[in-house]
């Protein structure tokens, strides 16, 4: 079994650590705030406790580190364990800086370790229907895509919504088009603390006239998480607030031309079929799956990158007021 470290033990580091517990990996648990990591450490009285990265990465009977800790430090604590040669797990954003990542990529393939980004929402089992569904055609042609991620509370003073938010709804638009917006636009609006965005909303333009749009808020009255995907012979809708047979909806819709009269035959919505595994848990087994049989990653670093990409150009329209053209290469 692959052992593994998990570094930082907020709100979602614990998350991780009872995962990896399950899954028979934790080997150890890390934390610089003494009382946080004795805290938990009163849960799991078996495993060894850190209280810094460096006692950690020294562990020779640790294979891999998951760090969930603030995005700043992302970048910083992933080289250090790619250095001591560690298999690496990482909560989104991989980092905040373009050139780094290309780093970070360079630095895990010359060492021969995994470096795996959490976007966790590519391993919710509703997602993976869906995905399967569009690429099956069940749709047709995709024509647009939004999503909405809002909710009340969890206001950051470090990041803004858009870089806390949104990391999760552009990875799974770029999963759906398989390929990356020509041009960004985004604005939005910092209300509890100046230059710290509480708001934004992204509009995105892809090559085949396909578009699509992310709203993020933390502002918001109530919870809604939501992806509807839009294709010329359906409609798919995602809503992740709801359980069961209402969270993944197909509604086979259907517009045809009478003349240059467009007529609309509406349909009941169809469930989809999905499992109902944790999504958390997917992503863990499948960063020791990516380990033990040497293959890459869903979100790796590749993909990682062309996350942050998307989001450096929609920080840098939202910074300007302007729309950002996106390289083909990115």
């Amino acid at each position: 079994m692959i052992t593994t470290g998990v570094i930082g033990t907020g709100y979602w580091g614990r998350n991780l650590v009872r995962n990896f517990n399950a899954l028979g990996s934790l080997a150890g648990i890390c934390d610089t705030d003494p009382a946080a990591l004795d805290a938990i450490a009163k849960n799991y009285p078996d495993i060894p406790c850190f209280g810094s990265v460096e006692d950690l990465f020294a562990a020779s009977n640790i294979d891999a580190v998951a760090i969930s800790t603030p995005a700043i430090t992302h970048g910083q604590i992933s080289r250090d364990a790619l250095a001591a040669r560690k298999h690496v797990f990482v909560e989104k954003p991989l980092c905040l800086d373009l050139a780094e990542a290309a780093a970070l990529q360079v630095q895990a393939d010359t060492a021969g370790r995994i470096l795996m980004v959490g976007h966790l929402m590519l391993y919710h089992p509703a997602f993976r229907a869906l995905r399967a569904a569009v690429h099956d055609g069940k749709i047709g042609t995709l024509r647009y895509i939004y999503s909405t991620r809002l909710s009340l509370g969890k206001v950051r003073r470090e990041e803004n919504a858009l870089w806390s938010f949104a990391p999760h709804d552009i990875s799974m638009i770029l999963a759906l088009t398989n390929r990356v917006p020509t041009q960004v636009l985004t604005n939005g609006g910092a209300y509890l603390s100046e230059g710290v965005a509480d708001t934004t909303l992204s509009h995105f333009t892809f090559s085949g006239n396909l578009q699509a749009h992310i709203f993020v808020s933390w502002l918001h009255p109530f919870k809604d998480h939501r992806l509807v995907v839009v294709g010329s012979d359906g409609m798919i809708v995602f809503d992740d607030v709801r359980s069961g047979a209402e969270k993944l909806l197909l509604y086979p819709h259907v517009i045809d031309w009478e003349g240059e009269i467009p007529t609309i035959t509406k349909a009941e919505s169809i469930p989809l079929a999905y499992n109902d595994d944790e999504p958390l848990q997917n992503e863990c087994r499948h960063f020791l799956d990516c380990i033990e049989h040497n293959v890459r990653p869903e979100s790796d670093a590749a993909e990682g990158r062309r996350v942050l990409s998307i989001l450096d150009a929609c920080q840098r329209s939202l910074t300007s007021g302007t729309a950002i053209q996106i390289p083909d290469d990115a």
